[in-house]
């Protein structure tokens, strides 16, 4: 038989207090909406379709070309919204995944098993539900001695009886997708909110006699849906402990687990060694054997094998193998240090390539440079690459030597085997092999401090 998906993504979420859509916001690194539709993915429907609302366009832009959208206008309930779908799924065989877009916990895993139970038991509808051990406020799952589901009860229709039940609602069901529809002709808005109920569905089908069956998640976590911040809070400590022990069995050490953030969408290779409050975000690679100290930022960046980055920033760039980055340095976006290169105390590199074996010790700019191998910067050192409007390229050949407090004034290049004298300023190229001094001749005035308010005999 088929899959189809229907996913939910046409509410507000005004309990956010936010100008983002509910759906919008994210759970280590991605939306919500990307969580869902990756596991939905796992079922691999032929047909997915996200019913939008609210700020349609930005919700489209998260999954634009990945999936068919239609537009509830007015949200006017999940029934409704399942509704809008129509016009796609129509007519077709199959069974209908419904999800809503606030649930990122949910695994794929769990959605092929509860499409499996559906289609072996021959259901015209399956309820995911879960065991929650305070279940007030969920809808309460009755079933009859075959463990069939007879209803959904809300918690403000449960009898005293009912409340005691554990088994709650989730909102993601499975549906028989021409019965789906036919049943949602029959709904109405006869209760309390004036909205059209996806569960009076399950009603409908119990009136016909039809077999409605549940299957419950092994993982209560799974479960959740994100209303407000604090839920957010609780979806990300959740996201992050499964991230952070998935890592941990493919070899990965970390100090604190607790304390480090990783994005969903990070790699990390085995025999890497990770301390406390290390932030790994985007589309991060970490390389087999490197050490990321505590306090270490990296984003959207390819870290080589064998790199040790301590206390230190990365954004966007590529580290190759054997590299030493901090502590304390900044490598800015689009930047490459090839092997066994060396970024130290407050080094700061911005749109530069390094060649393999540099070194940069300490307080040094390196900006839209490119340098090539054995290279080394004294302390101090500045490219300056910007004139207020423009910015300008340095050009450094392989085995130069930069003295420490020397000014480096793009556009300029400094040829193979040269050696720029320290604290000098540099604004002509210096050709291969020779010394570059850009700095005023030493003159001493014997006696002369005794006239300045400094010395001792003025005070």
């Amino acid at each position: 038989m088929t899959n189809y998906a229907i996913i939910l993504a046409a509410g507000k979420g005004t309990r956010m207090k936010s100008v983002l859509p509910k759906v919008l916001h994210k759970v280590a690194g991605i939306s919500m909406l990307e969580h869902v539709f990756r596991s939905v993915a796992a079922i691999a429907p032929e047909k997915t379709v996200t019913v939008v609302g609210h700020k349609a366009e930005l919700v489209e832009q998260v999954l634009a070309g990945q999936t068919e959208f239609v537009r509830q206008t007015e949200q006017l309930g999940t029934g409704h919204a399942v509704m809008m779908a129509e016009p796609v799924l129509e007519g077709l065989e199959g069974q209908t995944l419904v999800i809503a877009g606030d649930t990122p916990l949910i695994t794929g895993e769990s959605l092929k098993n509860l499409i499996n139970f559906h289609v072996n038991h021959k259901n015209v509808a399956t309820i995911l539900t879960a065991e929650a051990e305070n279940p007030f406020g969920y809808g309460r799952i009755v079933r009859n001695q075959h463990e069939e589901v007879l209803k959904i009860v809300e918690q403000k229709d449960a009898s005293d009886f009912e409340k005691q039940i554990k088994e709650i609602n989730t909102g993601t069901y499975v549906f028989d997708n021409a019965r789906l529809f036919e049943a949602l002709k029959n709904i109405n808005t006869n209760n309390a909110q004036g909205e059209y109920y996806i569960t009076d569905v399950i009603s409908i089908f119990r009136e016909n006699g039809e077999k409605v069956g549940a299957y419950t998640l092994k993982d209560f976590d799974e479960s959740l849906g994100v209303n407000d911040r604090i839920a957010l809070a609780t979806a990300e400590g959740i996201m992050h402990r499964r991230i952070n022990q998935a890592h941990m069995l493919n070899g990965v050490s970390f100090v604190n687990p607790e304390g480090t953030y990783i994005d969903v969408d990070v790699e990390i290779e085995p025999e890497v060694q990770i301390e406390a409050n290390v932030t790994l975000k985007g589309k991060t690679k970490i390389g087999a054997g490197s050490i990321l100290t505590n306090g270490t930022y990296i984003v959207d960046s390819i870290i080589g094998e064998q790199t040790v980055i301590t206390n230190s920033i990365i954004e966007e760039s590529t580290v190759a193998d054997g590299v030493t980055v901090g502590p304390y340095a900044h490598v800015r976006p689009n930047s490459h240090l090839a092997k066994n290169v060396h970024v130290g105390n407050f080094v700061e590199v911005k749109g530069s390539s390094i060649g393999e074996n540099t070194k940069a010790g300490h307080l040094t700019y390196i900006g839209n440079s490119e340098v090539g191998a054995n290279v080394n910067f004294g302390a101090g050192t500045i490219t300056v690459n910007y004139d207020g409007q423009h910015k300008f390229k340095t050009v450094i050949g392989n085995n130069v030597f930069v003295g420490s407090n020397s000014t480096i004034i793009a556009p300029v290049e400094l040829g193979d085997n040269s050696l720029v004298g320290a604290g000098s300023t540099i604004t002509k190229d210096v050709p291969a092999d020779a010394i570059a001094i850009g700095r005023g001749r030493q003159i001493n005035k014997d006696e002369y401090a005794k006239r300045l308010p400094h010395h001792p005999d003025n005070k």
